[in-house]
């Protein structure tokens, strides 16, 4: 599970980002990509990236804003163009089917694979066996959301010690164990998966929230998260400013941070006043003086989800 940006600047790209996108690559776990948000351009920086769009599964957006749709109609064209034939679903707010509907009739684009968008105003979008996402809003100009993906616990890895001690080779018995079945070592004795199974893998929980200024369900959505992805769209001297246009700042993301008991912090949504990543330095230094375990997000930029010990 890792997390890999394709843009982090608020409103308009510049010459060093490009608006909003990142992906979360699961590729071990489902051998798929999951995108947040696709600005315009997006599709350009997945050519850049070593991501496919051929593992593209599903599309959340958080709001509406053209900064974090813009480039939708475009990436979803192109997938069909370059073969892909597997369904992608794109979850998003009211407007979102009605958005990529026009956008795509109207070009007279070519989605030759299974496209599903659904419309939603938070709760729980999907669950099975691997992951669960929740989505809740935000406070912004428009609706806008956040998105909390819980990855489902794991088995543990069989403990290889006590199977060599009990006599059992690496084989059919091996896996049997581990899909959770009881195996029979002789005749009226059986081993259960409980008995050589370590303990179980936690999973991840990775919050991504839409933008937002300080609000009620930014902490829920992110409490204990091993990730936090949060804007930062100014420094906390504008405060007032980013109350003004329904943004935070970078020391409002380090509280949210501290106050969901999330491992690790990642800032973006970044104005374009900051120019590159010196004028962002500012925005860390302030964001860790709160929440140690800070970093800044950068286009191209690959963070691991790692699991909690």
């Amino acid at each position: 599970m890792e997390l890999y940006f394709l843009g982090t600047n608020a409103g308009v790209p510049s010459l060093q980002r490009n608006v909003t996108s990142v992906a979360l690559r699961l590729l071990e776990e489902r051998g798929t990509i999951w995108l947040f948000d696709c600005g315009e351009g997006t599709q350009h920086q997945i050519l850049r990236s070593p991501l496919k769009l051929s593992k593209l599964e599903y599309i959340f957006v958080t709001h509406m804003h053209g900064d974090h749709i813009f480039g939708l109609p475009g990436l979803l064209s192109s997938r069909g163009a370059q073969g892909a034939a597997t369904k992608v679903t794109v979850f998003g707010p009211v407007g979102i089917q009605s958005f990529l509907q026009t956008a795509l009739t109207l070009s007279q684009s070519r989605v030759n694979y299974p496209l599903d968008i659904v419309e939603h105003d938070g709760g729980v979008l999907l669950e099975d066996g691997t992951f669960k996402v929740e989505a809740a809003r935000l406070e912004h100009r428009v609706d806008s959301y956040g998105y909390r993906i819980t990855e489902k616990d794991r088995p543990g890895s069989l403990d290889l010690d006590q199977l060599q001690a009990l006599g059992l080779k690496p084989g059919p018995l091996y896996g049997r164990l581990k899909r959770g079945e009881s195996v029979e070592l002789r005749e009226g004795e059986m081993l259960h998966p409980s008995q050589v199974l370590l303990a179980p893998k936690k999973g991840r929980i990775v919050t991504i929230l839409g933008d937002t200024r300080p609000c009620e369900n930014v902490v829920p959505l992110a409490q204990d998260a091993d990730v936090l992805l949060h804007e930062a769209t100014f420094m906390h001297e504008l405060a007032d400013t980013a109350a003004e246009y329904f943004h935070s700042t970078s020391t409002q993301a380090a509280e949210a941070a501290l106050q969901a008991n999330a491992r690790q912090l990642l800032l973006t949504h970044f104005s374009s006043r900051y120019k590159d990543v010196e004028h962002l330095q500012p925005l860390l230094e302030e964001a860790k003086a709160v929440f140690p375990d800070t970093k800044l997000a950068e286009d191209f930029a690959l963070f691991p989800v790692t699991r909690r010990e």
